[in-house]
């Protein structure tokens, strides 16, 4: 097989930037990204793209409606496809076993029993989207149990591990990919290969990693834990350093130097947040939880535990540090998405603080370049944050202009 049309299930934060980028480096390659909402594809064919990044529109203006297409068209962009990307969300569940812990794989499975509705011929199938370990094995008797003649499937592990604010020159510059599939069959080797050759493109070769599939399920996992287990060292350390009137900086540049450490992901902050490290921290508990490994999960536990007391312990200061009182007082709030360069509010550190300050009764003036007015009511009005909406509303002042939010603040 010679891979010619490529379909992306799923236009997010991912699936978006990563297909825009292989468009551009493939422009043999038809990709089409499609998504059952409308209102994200219609963003996809505007000028005002539904995510940012640094670099993604010109890639999108370049490619889109040549080679690179937004479509709500699923059925078709799955029939002609030769390889398919799932690429849709995976929250935490939110209710029955593993809640709070475990990943929600309905949007996963949506996607395989579409897949075998629709498909025809060949396909390959790919999980992009992160995901417990063996997956892949609920995927593929899915799309078996309800095979038709004439179809055949082979299944691939390819996790992103892009960041957000940074995604483009990740995706053009990735220090490794990583394709898990069926080493030990001549159809699962044959498709890892496909799929190396579209990387190839832009990738070198021996920056491409193959693996089994349930091996790549979780170095994804593990990668986004080890990151999480980063800041919430050297956030512990900022208490640390506090309290004894050493510089976390200097701590952080200090152990950054050594090689065996290095210096990324060294640098305090509030705590992290995102879509991805808290979720897949717990999931990977719950996991562990399910192997009956309890001092395992317990160990990973402590990563999310130490980023919730970082970022109470930074809310605390700054209730302290205005006389243990903020009611009526402006505050005001530089940046509200998890991180630079994106738009991006899910798990945002900014949420947790505002909430406390609001139930504190303080004025808050928030000020961020990338999100929009309406996320950022929609996020500090949601009833996990608040049960009275209204009265959160008149507490905000949402500006436009930094300087304009910081006057007055206390």
């Amino acid at each position: 097989m010679v891979i010619k049309n490529i379909c992306c299930l799923g236009a997010g934060y991912v699936g978006g930037p990563t297909c825009s980028v292989i468009a551009l480096k493939c422009p043999d390659i038809t990709v089409t990204v499609v998504d059952l909402s409308k209102e994200r594809i219609s963003q996809w064919n505007s000028d005002k793209l539904p995510i940012y990044e640094p670099g993604l529109d010109e890639v999108v203006q370049k490619c889109r409606g040549v080679n690179l297409f937004f479509s709500c068209d699923v059925e078709t962009a799955v029939k002609t496809a030769d390889l398919i990307f799932i690429s849709v969300n995976t929250p935490t569940k939110t209710f029955g076993n593993g809640k709070g812990r475990a990943a929600d794989l309905k949007y996963v499975e949506g996607a395989a029993r579409l897949i075998a509705g629709v498909a025809t011929g060949h396909k390959i199938v790919v999980e992009k989207s992160t995901v417990p370990v063996r997956a892949a094995e609920s995927i593929m008797n899915i799309l078996k149990a309800n095979q038709r003649p004439g179809v055949s499937y082979q299944i691939l592990s390819n996790p992103e591990f892009l960041a957000e604010g940074t995604a483009i020159d990740d995706l053009l510059n990735a220090d490794r990919v990583l394709i898990g599939g069926e080493e030990d069959s001549v159809e699962g080797r044959a498709a890892i290969e496909e799929l190396c050759w579209v990387y190839e493109h832009w990738i070198p070769r021996k920056n491409i990693l193959t693996t089994n599939t349930w091996s790549s399920e979780l170095s994804k996992l593990a990668a986004n834990a080890f990151l999480a287990q980063r800041i919430s060292s050297i956030n512990s350390l900022s208490a640390v350093c506090e309290a004894t009137g050493a510089d976390v900086s200097e701590v952080a540049r200090a152990v950054g130097t050594d090689t065996r450490i290095g210096s990324k992901f060294l640098q305090a902050s509030v705590g992290f947040g995102g879509s991805c490290f808290q979720k897949d921290i717990l999931n990977l508990v719950y996991i562990c939880e399910c192997l009956n490994l309890p001092e395992v999960a317990a160990y990973w536990q402590q990563v999310i535990d130490l980023n919730e007391y970082q970022k109470s312990r930074f809310t605390n200061k700054v209730i302290m540090s205005l006389f243990n009182t903020v009611t009526d007082k402006q505050i005001t709030l530089l940046g509200f998405a998890f991180k630079k360069d994106t738009g991006d509010t899910r798990e945002s550190p900014a949420i947790h603080v505002a909430k406390i300050l609001l139930d504190e009764g303080a004025k808050l003036h928030i000020y961020d370049p990338k999100v929009e007015y309406n996320q950022i009511m929609e996020d500090l009005t949601h009833p996990c944050v608040t049960d009275e909406p209204e009265r959160v509303k008149k507490q905000i002042t949402i500006h436009t202009d930094a300087y304009s939010a910081t006057k007055g603040t206390h």
